[in-house]
């Protein structure tokens, strides 16, 4: 199984937030430099995370992004889940489009079922806040400085287009 590199920007714009959590906005551009990626590519992949509540906008010209709870309550899981199409391993997980006659005792089904129960389990483990543990080490390689803090002004706003 391969991750989407949507999961991946998403899962990274919440690193990004984490890092920078201590009373700082985090701005699409800023991230989307960060990581070598456009700005776009980010808004695109930001408006799920706004709608499921795991980061909140604000309006304005000192705005930007920020996470909407607190770091060691979101899971991997919960953003994989969030952000993958399908967690189909074969055409076994796929309903009704499996023509194989073994479908209903196979024990390659049993398997990869197992497989992505204990891949699941595992990204439930883990918080956006386990991945920034070294939080100065991952500030320093996403260019994030020692600037003050930046008070927020305004009320969040529903969706990521407001940025």
């Amino acid at each position: 199984m391969r991750l989407t590199r949507h999961t991946n920007y998403a899962i990274r714009i919440l690193m990004y937030c984490a890092a920078n959590d201590d009373g700082r906005l985090s701005r699409v551009g800023d991230i989307a430099k960060s990581y070598g990626v456009s700005d776009l590519f980010l808004f695109k992949i930001l408006q799920p995370l706004v709608e499921a509540g795991m980061v909140s906008t604000l309006r304005g010209r000192k705005g930007g992004i920020k996470l909407a709870r607190p770091a060691s309550e979101i899971t991997l899981r919960a953003v994989v889940e969030l952000t993958e199409e399908s967690f189909g391993l074969s055409e076994c997980f796929e309903t009704g489009a499996a023509d194989c006659p073994l479908i209903d005792s196979c024990g390659l089904s049993a398997a990869l079922h197992a497989a992505l129960n204990a891949f699941l389990s595992t990204l439930e483990s883990y918080t956006i806040a386990d991945l920034v543990e070294e939080k100065s080490s991952v500030r320093s390689r996403l260019g994030l400085g020692e600037s003050a803090p930046v008070a927020p002004h305004e009320p969040p706003l529903e969706g990521a287009a407001a940025l």
